[in-house]
C-alpha cells in the first residue's frame, strides 16, 4: 500500500542531476555551535568545515573504504525506519539513492578528513551525514545548507549515534577489504607456492638448522611448509570474522538504545546483512560493542600472524637466491629490474625485500591497534579512527604485496639444481644415517674427520672401518628426507 502523503505537503520531485556543484568561493552552514563557511563546491557541511582547521594533522585521511561502509550503514537505517512509519517513503529513497553514491565511491572526494580526529568518529559519521544531506537537497532543487527537506542530524543521522554507526562502518569496512582483496590475494599466492612445492618434490637439497648444515630434505617439502603457514594464517584470518560479523548499531550512545526504536539494531544489520551479502547480525551485547575494540584487535593480531608467515617465506627467498657466485643461490629469482646505480648486471632479490617491509609496518601497526584496543574507556573506546586506519592499511599492503609477490617472484622463481647437487655431495650430516648403525660417537668422529682434513663425508667414512656397501646401501640422500 503507498504511503499517504503529509495534508499539505507535496513530495519534492528527484532530479537526475550530476553529482558536482558549479559554485566558486564560499556557502555559510551552520551547527550548533554557530556559522561556519564551508567551500560552495563541496557536499560538506559546518561540522566537516571545523574538523578541517581544528585537526590539520599530518596527511593521514580516514579510509574511504570506511566511508564506503558508511553508506551501507545509511541506507539500511532510512531503509528500516521508513518500514517502521518514521520516515516518509520518499525520503528515506532518497537518502538511500545518495547512499549508494557513497558506497561506489562516487563521492570519495567529499570525506577529506582526517584520521586524528575525535576518538569516536563523530566528525566522520557528521561528514557523511551532512554529504548525504546535501546531495539529497540537491537532487529534489533545494538549497544547499538550508537542512531541508532532509536534516543530516534528524534523517540521515535518524535512530542513531556516532558511537554505534562508526564501529559498525569499521566492522564493515574490515571484513569487505578482508573478503574481497586480502583473502583472495593470499589464497593466489598459496596454490601458486603449492604448485612449485610439487614441480620439486623430488629435487633433494641439504636443510639447515641454526643456519648451519643438516639433513637432506627435498625442495618440496621446504615449499610444503611455507604453503601451510600460510593456510594456518589464513584460516586463523578467516576464524576472526565471526567477531566482525557483530554490529554495534542500535546501541546509540552509551549501549542502551535511547532514541533508537525497538529492534533496530536488528533489523538494521539485517538490511545490511542483505545490501552486503554478508552474514551480518546485531552484537549481543550493545556495551561491549561499544565500548571495546576487541573483534578488530583480534583482527589485527591475525594480520600479524600472517605478516610472520610471509615475513618467514620472504627472508628464506632472498637468503636462498643470494650470490650469483658467493651465496648460497640454490634459488634463481626473476630478474625485474636492475639491481644497482653502480654495479652492472646486479639482481637484487627486491619483491622479497618488498615483502618485508611490507611485514615489518604490519607489525607496526598491530602495536598501535593492541594498544588503542587497552584503551576503551568505560562506555566507549575513543580510539576508533587510529585502529580501523591501522587494520585498512596492513590488509591493503598484505594483499598487495603478496599479489607482486606471487606474480613478480614466485611463479617465476627456478632452480639452481648443479649448486643444489653440489651441496647434497659435499653434505657432511648425512652422516646422521649411520649413526644408527655404526653408533653416535663413530659418527661424530667421522665427521670431524671430513671437516677438519677437508673430505667427502664418503672418504672419511672408508678411513674409519665403514664399508664401500654399507656407506652406498645407508647413505643415500633420497632415502633420508623421509622416515624409515
Amino acid at each position: 500500500m503507498a504511503e499517504p502523503k503529509p495534508a499539505g505537503r507535496r513530495v519534492p520531485e528527484v532530479r537526475d542531476v550530476p553529482i558536482g556543484i558549479d559554485a566558486t568561493g564560499t556557502r555559510t552552514e551552520t551547527d550548533s555551535l554557530g556559522p561556519v563557511a564551508v567551500p560552495a563546491d563541496h557536499y560538506w557541511g559546518a561540522q566537516t568545515q571545523r574538523s578541517l582547521v581544528h585537526f590539520d594533522i599530518g596527511d593521514d585521511r580516514m579510509p574511504k573504504a570506511v566511508y564506503h561502509a558508511y553508506g551501507y550503514v545509511k541506507k539500511a537505517a532510512a531503509i528500516v525506519n521508513a518500514r517502521a512509519g518514521r520516515m516518509p517513503q520518499w525520503k528515506a529513497d532518497l537518502i538511500a539513492r545518495v547512499a549508494d553514491e557513497v558506497i561506489a565511491g562516487d563521492l570519495d572526494s567529499e570525506f577529506p578528513l582526517y584520521v586524528w580526529q575525535t576518538g569516536s568518529g563523530t566528525q566522520s559519521n557528521m561528514n557523511v551525514n551532512e554529504v548525504i544531506s546535501n546531495r539529497a537537497i540537491q537532487l529534489v532543487g533545494g538549497k544547499l545548507g538550508s537542512k531541508t527537506p532532509v536534516h543530516p542530524n534528524d534523517d540521515v543521522n535518524m535512530g542513531q549515534s556516532s558511537n554505534d554507526t562508526f564501529p559498525t562502518a569499521m566492522h564493515i569496512a574490515a571484513v569487505v577489504a578482508i573478503e574481497e582483496h586480502l583473502l583472495p590475494a593470499l589464497a593466489r599466492l598459496h596454490d601458486a607456492t603449492v604448485v612449485k612445492s610439487r614441480e620439486w618434490a623430488d629435487v633433494v637439497k641439504i636443510g639447515r638448522t641454526h643456519l648451519e648444515d643438516a639433513t637432506p630434505l627435498t625442495v618440496g617439502q621446504e615449499w610444503s611448509g611455507y604453503a601451510a603457514q600460510l593456510e594456518d594464517a589464513v584460516e586463523h584470518l578467516a576464524s576472526t570474522r565471526r567477531g566482525l560479523y557483530r554490529l554495534a548499531m542500535g546501541g546509540t550512545a552509551v549501549g542502551t538504545g535511547l532514541n533508537a526504536p525497538t529492534g533496530f539494531g536488528e533489523d538494521t544489520a539485517a538490511v545490511i546483512a542483505e545490501l552486503t551479502g554478508r552474514p551480518f547480525v546485531t552484537a549481543p551485547n550493545k556495551f561491549a560493542a561499544q565500548a571495546s575494540l576487541d573483534p578488530l584487535v583480534r583482527t589485527s593480531a591475525a594480520l600479524r600472524g600472517i605478516a610472520t608467515a610471509l615475513f618467514k617465506f620472504a627472508n628464506d627467498i632472498r637468503w636462498l637466491g643470494s650470490g650469483p657466485r658467493t651465496g648460497l643461490h640454490e634459488l634463481l629469482l626473476p630478474a625485474n629490474e636492475p639491481g644497482s646505480s653502480i654495479m652492472p648486471g646486479k639482481v637484487n632479490p627486491t619483491q622479497a625485500e618488498a615483502m618485508l617491509m611490507v611485514c615489518v609496518q604490519v607489525l607496526g601497526s598491530d602495536t598501535a591497534v593492541a594498544i588503542g584496543g587497552n584503551e576503551g574507556n568505560f562506555e566507549l573506546n575513543a580510539f576508533r579512527p587510529v585502529v580501523i586506519s591501522n587494520v585498512l592499511h596492513s590488509i591493503r599492503i598484505l594483499a598487495d604485496a603478496a599479489e607482486h609477490f606471487r606474480e613478480f617472484l614466485v611463479e617465476g622463481v627456478r632452480l639452481d639444481r648443479d649448486q643444489l647437487r653440489q651441496n647434497v655431495d659435499r653434505s657432511v650430516m648425512m652422516v646422521t644415517a649411520l649413526s644408527p648403525v655404526i653408533g653416535y660417537d663413530k659418527a661424530s668422529e667421522i665427521a670431524h674427520l671430513a671437516i677438519d682434513d677437508g673430505l667427502s663425508l664418503k672418504e672419511a667414512a672408508l678411513r674409519r672401518g665403514v664399508s664401500d656397501e654399507m656407506y652406498e646401501r645407508i647413505v643415500v640422500p633420497e632415502d633420508l628426507t623421509h622416515a624409515g
